[in-house]
């Protein structure tokens, strides 16, 4: 790995997570490793894939920083040990990045100069491209409160720095100054809507969260399968919700989501949908949470 102690080249840690990422980890990894900034190391933290990618992560890249679960923890947890670790070894930077992404050889120094000339800034993004760099997939967030949702823009809005409602965790460079303030990505969401609670807790902490436009990765998207991700984006919906939405919201939002459970039962019970039982768990998950 290319490192430079130097003291003007701020110390970067790249925190991978990753669960079976046997045809995207290698990749990333060596898109990483040939990057222009002198000064990062990788953390890669698996929760306990089986497809044999930790092990040949490992093989190949014997310099990076390694550590496996014993069971699959989710995003959050997964890569707050990754942040934990990167910042007892003093990093300046955490760069939490998806292992299905692709950086361009000068994405992180670029990032990180961004990051040097905005002070206020917490959080920075890369315009974050689809595969083969065929559109965009994210060019920031946003919050659509009355349907419960968030967004992402697929347009970017201006050719230099600008702000957005959350980002993204698919690539998200971090001051350490904002783990000191705010916390870690907050464990009970097993999985979506994490980056989206820790960008507005991170902005009522006073940080601004940026996109770069200049600078780009490629996302090639490994998701889970539809039923598991609808379950997860209910679960992780509700309860981001709950936790930031304001005394109005939370009115319209117990008259909207009667609406959304009387549909829930339609799909269920008289359409026989088997996806809508995913959705009908997730309901009856979330009043399990301690919130």
């Amino acid at each position: 790995m290319k490192k430079n102690m130097n003291s003007t080249f701020p110390k970067v840690f790249v925190v991978i997570l990753n669960f079976n990422g046997k045809n995207i980890l290698l990749d990333c990894l060596t898109s990483v490793f040939k990057s222009d900034y002198p000064n990062f190391e990788i953390v890669v933290v698996d929760n306990n894939s089986t497809d044999e990618s930790f092990e040949k992560a490992k093989l190949n890249f014997s310099c990076s920083h390694f550590i496996k679960n014993d069971e699959n923890v989710g995003f959050s947890k997964g890569n707050n040990i990754g942040i934990r670790y990167a910042l007892e070894k003093f990093a300046d930077y955490i760069f939490v990045l998806n292992n299905d992404t692709i950086l361009e050889k000068t994405t992180i120094s670029s990032l990180v100069k961004t990051a040097e000339k905005k002070p206020l800034a917490g959080i920075i993004s890369p315009l974050i491209l689809n595969p083969n760099n065929e559109g965009v997939w994210f060019a920031g967030g946003k919050i659509q409160w009355r349907k419960m949702k968030t967004i992402h823009l697929t347009k970017k809005i201006s050719d230099i720095p600008y702000s957005s409602e959350y980002l993204s965790g698919c690539a998200m460079l971090i001051k350490k100054d904002v783990f000191k303030k705010v916390g870690l990505f907050d464990e009970r969401f097993f999985l979506y809507y994490e980056d989206a609670d820790f960008s507005l807790r991170s902005k009522k902490a006073g940080f601004d969260l940026l996109i770069d436009p200049t600078i780009t990765i490629q996302h090639l998207e490994q998701s889970s399968s539809n039923d598991s991700k609808n379950y997860w984006l209910v679960l992780s919906g509700l309860l981001f919700f709950q936790i930031h939405s304001s005394a109005f919201w939370k009115v319209w939002h117990f008259f909207y989501l009667l609406l959304r459970k009387i549909k829930n039962f339609y799909n269920t019970d008289i359409k026989k949908d088997s996806a809508a039982l995913k959705i009908r768990q997730a309901y009856r998950d979330f009043r399990k949470l301690e919130i």
